[in-house]
């Protein structure tokens, strides 16, 4: 995270960047003019506020800062978000995967039947279960860009909840008793209803993950020194902070996705489909709602426009003279050391046009781009991911279930994540901490990977057995009689997956607010999750193995794929562990959306100038 004095300002309607003159420098309504320039006051905040020097940050115990009430707030609207998506998905493969049960015309099927509705089968069903994610996580994209540079992320994530509800309400249609027993017209309707479904999602999580953070960041920019309870000297870290807040925000969704599996599948078991998307849509009204009574609470960052542009532009003027037909000559062209330094305004004499920001914020791309390159690994994660959502819930319908439905196992997963997130936020990461070892973002994602690795070896060895032991050997699928299995040996898959999300899906959003420039947190956290879709768009090679007899060959395949995925994530990025404190010091930026957008130059600069003063002293530049 940039850890410098941060100029925000209260978002406007329009796309306009703020301004600069007294704008806030760690505190509200502080002019940063005002700043201590002095050196021997260098680690002195405008407000009295202690940095700590580059012992201190070597040898003080580093805690975790107060996390304000309204953060929480955020957090409910998520979980109000996540029952409405996960309660919705849970039931889409049975509704289209099983045909309507003998005599019913909603779906249910009692205690011992198999729920469904239109009867498409496996592969028609995970091809558009694959779809709806890949949709879902390609729209953050889209909707990250419209916040950052027209919309701001409050108001985008307002039109997100407009355009999801449409969505809701068309997949509601969808599954009515007049609609769902013509399986051709309700899949046409179904597949409508995804994609307004998915677009609404998309917008929404690309841009409620930074605003929570940014509630934070807002009031505690800098690392600082305080006496704790105990009178003992310590860290306020800001860093280590937002890492908290991400567990606790994960652990919100993770309680409204539990709740909304386990309700609605039982929904559609023993009422119908219709109900099963009816009730998720109700409580994810509750989100405009809150959106709007907490409106003046919120700190709301303003789009500044045209920031994808200009980081696009800055990046091609670095690349100018660099590239080569030999493309080993191109990498060490680029590899000198030089490629973004020798495009800082300040070292430029005829500075384009469009070059209306200052060298910190090449600094903020140059970490921004290096953030996406470490998202260009998550693919091969989100692959073993993804088994979760289809085909582990079709292995559970080959096995003995009782009266528990198939798709009702897979909540092992957020069960899992409730019990898991705690224990790591409380127990091993402090662990870790206070044994002075540096559990870095690379490291926890690397340690996904393992995790990953692992939970798909489970699924294929569940897989091995199923085929031994059911009567229809390797078609058991079509099999009446399920072998002598029962449903809950899936168990330490969905552990493991819960485990690899903790290290690799928390600490990928972390990375994504932490290392983005500030005014393009909302298009990198997009990246993040287009990085799931890009998955779910590579998984549909592997529909053609999502199938009887193939499907140990499906989960083994994907569990070595992704131990070389991990393996290369851990060779690529290892030497990125040695920069994190660097790279989360960077001071703050200075972006304006055109040169007409005034700025008091001399007080921009002034600023600048201290904190370079502080990060040397902290020996971080």
């Amino acid at each position: 995270m940039s850890q410098g004095a941060p100029l925000d300002a209260v978002e406007t309607s329009k796309a306009s960047a703020p301004t600069i003159e007294k704008e806030t420098a760690g505190e509200k309504n502080i002019d940063i003019t005002s700043s201590p320039s002095n050196v021997d006051d260098v680690l002195v905040g405008p407000n009295g506020e202690q940095y700590p020097t580059k012992e201190e940050l070597e040898t003080l115990p580093r805690v975790v800062g107060k996390v304000n009430w309204i953060i929480y707030t955020i957090a409910i609207i998520e979980l109000c978000e996540r029952f409405g998506y996960y309660g919705t998905t849970a039931v889409f493969v049975n509704f289209i995967q099983f045909p309507l049960p003998e005599g019913s015309t909603t779906g249910a099927a009692g205690t011992y039947g198999q729920p469904g509705a239109l009867g498409f089968g496996q592969q028609v069903s995970t091809a558009l279960v694959l779809f709806n994610s890949f949709w879902s996580y390609l729209m953050p994209i889209a909707g990250g860009y419209l916040a950052d540079t027209y919309w701001g992320r409050y108001h985008t994530i307002n039109v997100a909840i407009v355009i999801a509800t449409v969505g809701h309400i068309i997949l509601i249609v969808s599954s009515i008793p007049g609609v769902v027993t013509n399986p051709t017209g309700a899949l046409g309707c179904f597949v409508v209803g995804l994609i307004f479904f998915g677009m609404g999602v998309g917008f929404f999580k690309c841009n409620i993950s930074p605003m929570i953070a940014e509630q934070y960041e807002y009031e505690n920019p800098r690392a600082t020194v305080e006496i704790n309870k105990k009178g003992q000297k310590v860290i306020n870290d800001p860093v280590l902070t937002i890492s908290h807040i991400y567990m606790r925000y994960y652990f919100f969704i993770n309680v409204g996705a539990l709740v909304g599996q386990i309700s609605m599948v039982y929904a559609e078991k023993y009422v119908g489909f219709w109900l099963a998307y009816t009730l998720p849509t109700v409580l994810f009204l509750l989100c405009p709602l809150l959106m709007i009574w907490l409106r003046n609470k919120y700190h709301r960052r303003p789009p500044t426009g045209s920031v994808l542009s200009k980081s696009m532009a800055t990046f091609f003027l670095a690349l100018k003279g660099r590239v080569s037909l030999n493309p080993v000559q191109t990498w060490r062209n680029c590899k000198d050391g030089e490629f973004w330094g020798r495009v800082k305004p300040s070292r430029l004499e005829n500075k384009p046009s469009w070059m209306t920001f200052d060298d910190a914020w090449v600094d903020e791309v140059r970490r921004g781009f290096q953030a996406c390159k470490v998202f260009a690994f998550y693919p091969i994660y989100w692959l073993a991911y993804g088994q979760m959502t289809n085909n582990l819930v079709s292995q559970a319908a080959t096995m003995k279930l009782g009266a528990v439905p198939n798709d009702i196992v897979h909540n092992l997963n957020p069960f899992a994540l409730l019990i898991l997130i705690p224990i790591c936020d409380k127990f091993i990461y402090p662990a870790f901490e206070k044994a002075g070892l540096k559990f870095t973002p690379i490291k926890k994602i690397t340690a996904g990977f393992a995790a990953a690795t692992l939970s798909m070896i489970v699924a294929a060895i569940i897989q091995h057995f199923i085929y031994r032991q059911s009567p229809c050997g390797k078609y058991a699928s079509d099999c009446d009689t399920p072998p002598d299995i029962w449903v809950w040996v899936q168990a330490p898959a969905y552990i493991l997956i819960a485990l690899s999300e903790i290290f690799a899906s928390i600490t990928g959003l972390e990375y994504a607010f932490t290392k983005a420039p500030k005014n393009m947190r909302s298009l990198i956290t997009g990246v993040f999750w287009f990085s799931q879709a890009f998955s779910s768009a590579l998984a549909q090679a592997f529909v053609g193995l999502a199938t009887d007899p193939l499907l140990e060959w499906l989960y083994t395949t994907i569990a070595v794929i992704s131990a070389l995925g991990g393996i290369g994530f851990w060779i690529a990025f290892k030497s990125l562990d040695a920069q994190e404190e660097a790279l989360n010091a960077l001071p703050e930026s200075d972006f304006r959306g055109s040169r007409n957008q005034d700025a008091d130059e001399e007080a921009v600069l002034a600023e600048q100038r201290r904190q370079d003063k502080i990060l040397e002293a902290q020996g971080l530049k």
